[in-house]
């Protein structure tokens, strides 16, 4: 049986390892992106000094459009709760965005989601290839695809390879050496350390490849007792909460009212005390609040662009588990949902997943083509597929 598992580990790790190891390796740089965007860009995200009263979105917009090119498109406005962060403009694009000091209007910077992290975002999903929005076959998508499944079958056939025979094997198992030189500390890198990565990596595959294949994720979600069709339903009001008859076919211009922008935004702080972010756009807004579990869960609510009353609610607690489900698979692919540690550790497995990559080449190449030296002879024996310790 270990034999027969050992081949599928190999077969599948040698084809598959090299996007494998890029995955991974994206997957952990994307870990951090906005620790390590504020950490390159600190006057794009933080003021200097957070001194008075922040200016009214009416008045932020008034002054951004004195600074910036008449081309650019503002839509919509997003404010932290913490008074030493700049306010955030939003702009046509994924994650394109415009910073504001929110107490002198002054622009600290153009984010348009054309950078370093996004071009890592395309390779972690796509290896750079074009995002197809209207779901049509995608070559990128579908080679990740496959290198994750193979991933899960991976990690599973390894974990069969290692299960011991006894508790002396067992015992070596466990231990990654550092003083037996480096191929030795490699092999138990890759062995030992693999069994301790298994299970959050595997975790990580699962959650990833709901992104790639529309089978495998009418399937995820049938395991959770979610249907299909449920989940289908409920997506649009998940999205965004539905217009009142008034709202339809209303279209954002340089005209729009943002003194009820100010109105809408004193509303919800005034509901909520504690709250990650507020966004307001024309006719809607959103309130994000969570620091754990779902951290894309929020609060959506329509309001009558002409008098800034609310007219309807879609709150977060309210909404069906299918319109759930997406923000869990990606607060738990992301290791988000428990706060920063989480997040580290989902960043550390990651990365000795494009290790077990790379190290699995290494024992490859070394058997196929190079000779083992006296101290790997002596040291080991074989079994299977490789060599590994007494």
């Amino acid at each position: 049986m270990k034999k027969f598992f050992a081949k599928i580990h190999v077969w599948l790790s040698i084809p598959f390892g090299i996007i494998i190891a890029i995955v991974c390796l994206t997957g952990a740089i994307l870990a951090f992106e906005t620790e390590l965007l504020e950490l390159c860009y600190p006057s794009r995200y933080f003021v200097k000094e957070a001194k008075g009263e922040p200016l009214s979105p009416a008045a932020l917009m008034d002054t951004a459009r004195k600074q910036l090119p008449g081309s650019i498109k503002i839509n919509g406005i997003r404010v932290p709760s913490d008074p030493k962060r700049t306010y955030q403009l939003i702009l046509p694009g994924k994650k394109a965005a415009c910073f504001i000091n929110p107490y002198t209007g002054e622009i600290t910077g153009i984010d348009d989601g054309k950078g370093f992290f996004m071009k890592m975002m395309r390779l972690h999903r796509w290896l750079l290839d074009e995002y197809k929005r209207d779901g049509s076959f995608s070559r990128g998508k579908a080679v990740v695809g496959y290198s994750t499944l193979a991933l899960a079958i991976i990690i599973i056939s390894g974990l069969v390879i290692w299960y011991p025979r006894n508790k002396k094997v067992l015992k070596n198992r466990l231990k990654i050496k550092t003083k037996a030189g480096w191929f030795r500390f490699l092999y138990d890198l890759h062995v030992s350390g693999g069994f301790y990565a298994a299970l959050l990596l595997l975790v990580l595959a699962l959650t990833g490849l709901t992104w790639s294949f529309g089978w495998y994720r009418d399937a995820f979600y049938t395991v959770f007792g979610i249907s299909t069709t449920s989940q289908q339903a409920h997506a649009p009001a998940s999205a965004a909460p539905q217009k009142t008859a008034g709202d339809r076919g209303t279209k954002r211009h340089p005209e729009t009212d943002y003194t009820q922008w100010g109105e809408v935004l004193a509303g919800l702080q005034s509901r909520y005390p504690e709250y990650q972010s507020i966004a307001i756009q024309d006719g809607s807004a959103t309130v994000s609040t969570a620091n754990y579990g779902n951290t894309r869960g929020s609060d959506r609510y329509s309001f009558d662009p002409a008098t800034g009353r609310i007219t309807e609610a879609l709150l977060y607690k309210d909404l069906p588990e299918s319109a759930k489900i997406r923000g869990w698979i990606y607060s738990v692919h992301a290791g988000t949902w428990g706060g920063m540690a989480t997040r580290i550790l989902s960043c550390l497995v990651s990365l000795l997943g494009a290790v077990f990559a790379i190290t699995g080449y290494y024992f490859w190449f070394r058997k196929k083509f190079g000779k083992p030296d006296k101290p790997y002879r002596k040291t080991y024996r074989t079994t299977g597929h490789k060599k590994s310790p007494e």
